[in-house]
Parts: C-alpha cells; sequence; structure tokens
C-alpha cells in the first residue's frame, strides 16, 4: 500500500484529474538508454499512479498516452510504443480485482485492428468496476475531438434531430460527455503547455506543473498536486 502525505486532504479530492505523461524519451536520454526505455519505465509508472489514484478515492483520471500529432515520431518508436500498449491490454484482465472502469478515448478506428479488439475487451472487461473511472487517451488530441463532436452536431442538425446549439450541445458530444471537466491538469517534465490535451473540458482547471520527468514522478508528486490545487480559490469568474 502507498503512504499519502499529510499535506493532502483526502477528503477534498478534486474528482477529476487529467495527467499528460511527459518525459520519458528525455529519461531514457539522461541514462545512456534507448527512447523505449524511457517508455517502458513510463508504462509502469502509469499504472502505479493508476492504482495509487483508486487507492485514495479519485473519481476519474485522463491520461495522455498517445497524441494524434505521435505518429510524426520515428516508426521504431511507434511500433515500442504500440507494443507496450498490446502489453497493457493484454495484462488488463489480470487487475479484475482493482476495481478501476476503463475507457479509451480518441480516434480509436485509425489503431490497428488487433489493439482495436484488445481495447474493447478491456472495456468490456472493466464495465462494472464501481471505484476510479480511468480515461487513457490513445490518438488523441483536442481540436480532433472539437471536430469530431462538430461533425457529429452538423448530421443531427441536418437530419432535423437537432434544433439548438449551445456550449452544452458541445460538451454532450464530446468522448467525456459523462463525466465532470477536469478540476486539475498536471504536467510533468518541466513543460508549461496543454499540448492539446482536453481542449474544451481544460477551460476552468486548475493547472499544476513540476520538472520530475513522467517515469519519476511519485504517488507523493502527486500529493504535492493536490495538496497545492486544495489550496487554491476557484472563482469561475466570479467574485467570491
Amino acid at each position: 500500500m502507498f503512504a499519502k502525505r499529510k499535506k493532502m486532504d483526502s477528503t477534498r479530492l478534486p474528482a477529476h484529474i487529467g495527467i499528460i505523461m511527459d518525459g520519458n524519451g528525455r529519461w531514457a536520454k539522461k541514462r545512456a538508454l534507448p527512447r523505449s526505455a524511457g517508455h517502458s519505465a513510463g508504462s509502469k509508472n502509469f499504472k502505479q499512479i493508476a492504482r495509487y489514484c483508486n487507492q485514495i478515492g479519485l473519481q476519474y483520471l485522463t491520461v495522455y498516452a498517445f497524441s494524434t500529432e505521435n505518429w510524426k515520431r520515428p516508426q521504431k518508436e511507434v511500433e515500442s510504443i504500440m507494443n507496450l500498449l498490446r502489453d497493457y491490454l493484454k495484462d488488463a484482465k489480470n487487475f479484475k480485482d482493482e476495481n478501476i472502469k476503463v475507457r479509451f478515448i480518441g480516434d480509436l478506428k485509425a489503431l490497428p485492428e488487433d489493439i482495436q479488439t484488445l481495447i474493447q475487451e478491456a472495456e468490456d472487461g472493466s464495465k462494472d468496476a464501481t471505484g476510479l473511472r480511468l480515461n487513457i487517451a490513445l490518438n488523441y488530441g483536442g481540436r480532433d475531438e472539437i471536430v469530431h463532436a462538430v461533425r457529429k452536431i452538423a448530421q443531427e442538425y441536418k437530419d432535423g434531430s437537432l434544433l439548438k446549439i449551445n456550449e452544452q450541445t458541445i460538451s454532450d458530444r464530446i468522448y467525456t460527455f459523462d463525466q465532470p471537466d477536469p478540476d486539475l491538469i498536471i504536467r510533468p517534465s518541466g513543460e508549461y503547455r496543454l499540448s492539446n490535451f482536453l481542449l474544451w473540458q481544460s477551460a476552468y482547471s486548475e493547472f499544476w506543473f513540476s520538472n520530475v520527468l513522467w517515469p519519476d514522478f511519485k504517488p507523493s508528486d502527486l500529493d504535492r498536486a493536490i495538496a497545492d490545487y486544495q489550496k487554491r480559490d476557484r472563482r469561475y469568474g466570479d467574485i467570491q
């Protein structure tokens, strides 16, 4: 079991946390290892952090695993990431007792067919879980997600099944339509940008940045992020 830091109030957790899992390549470079070793270490750490989030009672966690832009990376690196994904999906059935409900968000149809099948099996296998709801953003881009929603709206409007268009219309058609927007978005690795992650959902999210590279990001770092979040005054544009 993980030990929780005292500064983090477990009774006032954010409902939804988003994490941009960044820094795998730099982690490997610092150790004179191939980038694939960094992705492997990052994948192991993802499992640790997801389990910890479930343990402390977090309701929703969304992690950025592979973006629509990541296809531009060297083919060998992309293949390495896809193979890690295969390993995770094949092993997912062994984690049913953890009570984590998994959803994959993004343009999944662009992925290899065997991975699409494994994704469906992982989602079906965890559908009755009542603990953490884990979203894995795969072949995901925030702009692409909005385009996807707008296309659905346009088709429904053309068919006559949609008469009114407002903010909620879009919110109801994004990948996380049935979930609260993220309260807190965490980006390790020393970068200070969203990189096309949850653009619609993050309008009022709090942000927390760290120089720690993702494979080195520990539950204690998550505690620090949550503790800092708990000190903030969220006004949503109002005066309070």
